[in-house]
């Protein structure tokens, strides 16, 4: 495999999700009307979604060393995904996410991501030249905090775009990792901690984002009550800010609809495309994302383009 436009820092795990049309009371159980098992994860999501894009892509994860690792790494090759620097552990279960999905769109996680299937400096010192010879670097910030910071400086010495997916934490890393960011993309959760605003006083938002603009990064990324908001500044691009509605798309599950726009984003700056445009196309990514259960995606041209065109007030 050529060398890689982007790679994607992050979580690989086995995705089981049951659907339910209710949930049961303590003591009491509920029948499953759906069972579907994938490869999920994070990183997988997003190395899987910018395949599915277009993009040569590497993904740097961790696997256990079992059955479950094995068909894993399989399915993502079989999805276009470079995976010779995911890294095997030892005696290590592969993470597993189990979601429990009712009819209604709602979602609860229960997760096993110990320590052991997370990276570590030395996963990414390793994979050193593969991050230097990408065009995008994307970081979640899921990863410890140290991992994270050592991946985006080794991207942006390198003049490499980063993308970080998360708010960075308010420790000793946070002023540094926004400083080696091109990018960040915070869901509305991560919106309102991070910011210190509500979701839906977008001047408030548009204040604090220029703080952290100042920082560092040259695009922000909002998860908002009415949408995503997009703040940029930058000496090719200017200075914007664009908000752009959810599509009208009928809401599954808004798993992995979060991965889909950071895909979609990162796909839409490589191939050149200015903020506005790119915000757009990451916006309907993620409407093709939420109407199927679980999180991996399926960002085929027929999706984008009905999610295009379902998005409030055009695309």
């Amino acid at each position: 495999m050529s060398s890689p436009r982007a790679v994607v820092i992050g979580q690989l795990a086995r995705d089981l999700v049951l659907e339910i049309d209710h949930w049961p009371e303590v003591g009491h159980a509920a029948d499953v009307r759906g069972r579907r098992e994938m490869l999920g994860g994070k990183g997988a999501n997003q190395a899987v979604a910018l395949a599915q894009l277009g993009v040569t892509v590497a993904l740097l994860a961790v696997a256990g060393d079992d059955d479950i690792g094995d068909n894993l790494l399989a399915q993502a090759t079989r999805d276009g995904v470079d995976v010779t620097q995911v890294a095997r552990r030892p005696h290590t279960s592969t993470g597993l996410i189990v979601e429990a999905l009712d009819g209604a769109g709602r979602w609860r996680y229960l997760q096993h991501l110990p320590s052991e299937v997370l990276l570590t400096a030395a996963d990414v010192e390793a994979s050193a030249e593969l991050l230097r010879a990408a065009d995008a670097v994307l970081v979640q910030l899921q990863q410890p905090p140290a991992v994270a910071l050592a991946a985006a400086r080794l991207a942006h010495d390198a003049g490499r775009l980063v993308v970080l997916d998360g708010a960075p934490a308010n420790d000793s890393d946070g002023p540094a990792l926004l400083a080696a960011a091109d990018v960040v993309r915070a869901d509305a959760h991560e919106t309102r901690l991070w910011t210190e605003a509500p979701t839906d006083e977008v001047d408030r938002l548009l204040a604090a984002a220029g703080d952290i603009l100042a920082a560092g990064p040259r695009l922000l990324a909002f998860g908002v009550d009415a949408g995503n908001l997009f703040v940029w500044r930058d000496q090719q691009w200017g200075d914007g800010h664009l908000l752009v509605p959810l599509s009208d798309q009928k809401v599954v599950d808004t798993t992995g609809a979060g991965d889909a726009l950071v895909a979609a984003l990162t796909a839409a700056l490589l191939r050149g495309d200015p903020p506005p445009v790119a915000a757009r196309y990451a916006v309907a990514a993620a409407g093709a994302a939420v109407g199927h259960p679980g999180g991996r995606p399926n960002l085929t041209a027929d999706a984008l383009r009905v999610a295009r065109v379902s998005l409030l007030g055009g695309a």
